[in-house]
């Protein structure tokens, strides 16, 4: 049995209820409510605290220095530092690494034509080392669990998405990995080149196959598989409405693009007479099992059907003004209890890649379109957190530090030149540059330690993710 205390920095639990929920759960802030937006609560807060963690679980949370243990413990002094939950992705294209700086100035559309003739030259090296570099960065900004959407099966190219789920293993985070498809291709009116489509059969066939290889829905389990075909302009309706089926009948969720730009709003209508959300849920893809990544073009009447559904978002805000999709609703969504999380998105549409950097990016998106109170530090804070293990159905094990959550913990360095005079830690940690990882715990195992990865070296994946990029552009010149 292994026991950690840490103890002795600022402890922010986000053990409340929801970020536009009541204000039951704030007698044990430190901070008081002054930041806050009228009726939220996101939980308790210690100036001084400490976590007890034994094995892969917290064993308890308080005020002030840890009791003292009946057995030998391991303590981790977090003074100068704050310790939330560890962060979790709800969105991302791990493949993307060996691609980024392509099409720098194009919108989604046009990034999308001159990436995916590019993809088609994707194999399984190449996808392990893009999603080894990729899972690993997104740990040195503080995430633990990981949504990667794979799509792109390149034929030929070896078992790329089992290089995505090795990559999870080798940095040592949790994985959700997304099993997408593509069934329309330009033939079709779709965007991708026919080479890097399957057939429905394929489609389904790939999708189940990954789930009864990969996919464990025990208590703490480092890998889930969730179905995911890629989007309304690159999948039939019949793929779209049997993957729902499939994904139901094997107890898995489900996730794809909807609502991203305006092209896709009038494409939607002009095959389908309805937007996309109507679309979706037509198709049965709205419910308490089903995240969409982006939600940015949604009226009023898709808001409140996503909170009368519980269909989760996951908020993208760097890849959205990246391609200048557009700003999603974040404000409206929260406050219709719709689930919402953050996403890298893929980092050729991002060449930042790291979590902890979307908690900034989303609340100064969402004010500079908004209004200055759309979005609160803690808001940011709690979709990185809470909203992000409610969308991926972990809610009861993730997103919070309270006993007998998993042991996903970030500890961040706050007493630094960069965060020096921010009172209030959550501030430091949002607002300010991105704090250096004192320990970056998942499932009780220290990935990062001291801003350093401790499962495998950068230097390793630099080399790797180098030759990989140099190989994809290698072959793009022969073509």
């Amino acid at each position: 049995m292994s026991r950690v205390v840490i103890e002795g920095g600022a402890v922010v639990t986000m053990d409340g209820g929801t970020a536009a929920g009541d204000a039951a759960g704030l007698a044990g802030s430190s901070y008081g409510t002054e930041d806050l937006l009228a009726g939220s609560s996101y939980g308790t807060e210690y100036a001084e605290g400490h976590v007890v963690v034994e094995d892969d679980r917290i064993l308890a949370v308080g005020p002030g220095s840890a009791p003292e243990q009946d057995v030998p413990v391991h303590r981790v002094d977090a003074t100068g530092c704050v310790v939330t939950p560890g962060l979790v992705n709800t969105h991302h294209h791990l493949y993307q690494w060996a691609t980024r700086g392509y099409a720098a100035d194009s919108d989604l559309f046009g990034w999308l034509t001159a990436l995916y003739p590019v993809w088609a030259g994707i194999d399984e090296e190449i996808t392990h080392a893009a999603a080894s570099s990729g899972l690993a960065w997104m740990a040195l900004s503080g995430c633990t669990t990981a949504a990667d959407h794979h799509y792109v099966f390149p034929r030929g190219g070896g078992d790329v998405f089992g290089g995505v789920v090795a990559a999870g293993e080798r940095v040592g985070v949790r994985l959700h990995a997304v099993r997408g498809s593509m069934d329309r291709g330009r033939s079709q009116g779709g965007l991708p080149p026919d080479s890097l489509v399957e057939d429905l059969d394929e489609a389904l066939t790939g999708t189940e196959a990954a789930i009864d290889r990969f996919h464990d829905p025990s208590p703490g389990s480092r890998v889930r598989v969730a179905v995911g075909p890629c989007s309304p302009f690159s999948v039939s309706s019949e793929l779209m409405r049997q993957a729902a089926e499939l994904a139901r009948r094997r107890g898995v969720r489900l996730h794809t693009h909807l609502a991203e730009t305006v092209d896709e709003e009038e494409q939607c209508r002009a095959e389908f007479g309805c937007s996309p959300a109507e679309y979706a849920e037509q198709l049965g893809w709205l419910g308490e099992d089903v995240w969409l990544a982006h939600t940015i073009h949604l009226s009023d009447k898709a808001i409140a059907r996503f909170g009368e559904t519980g269909t989760g978002s996951a908020h993208c805000p760097s890849s959205n003004g990246r391609v200048g999709a557009g700003v999603a609703p974040v404000r409206p969504l929260l406050d219709a209890r719709v689930p919402v999380g953050l996403g890298v998105d893929g980092v050729a549409s991002n060449e930042a890649g790291g979590l902890g950097h979307e908690m900034r990016q989303a609340l100064l998106t969402a004010r500079a379109h908004y209004g200055p109170t759309a979005i609160s530090v803690r808001d940011a804070l709690w979709m990185a957190t809470r909203g992000g293990a409610k969308c991926l159905g972990r809610d009861t094990e993730l997103g919070a530090l309270t006993p007998g959550r998993l042991a996903d913990i970030a500890v961040w360095r706050i007493d630094g030149l960069g965060h020096a005079g921010i009172e209030d830690p959550v501030a430091a940690l949002v607002l300010g540059p991105l704090p250096k990882l004192e320990r970056l715990l998942c499932g009780g195992d220290a990935v990062v330690h001291d801003g350093h990865l401790t499962r495998t070296f950068e230097s390793d994946l630099t080399h790797e993710l180098r030759r990989a990029s140099a190989r994809i552009r290698h072959e793009e010149a022969l073509r």
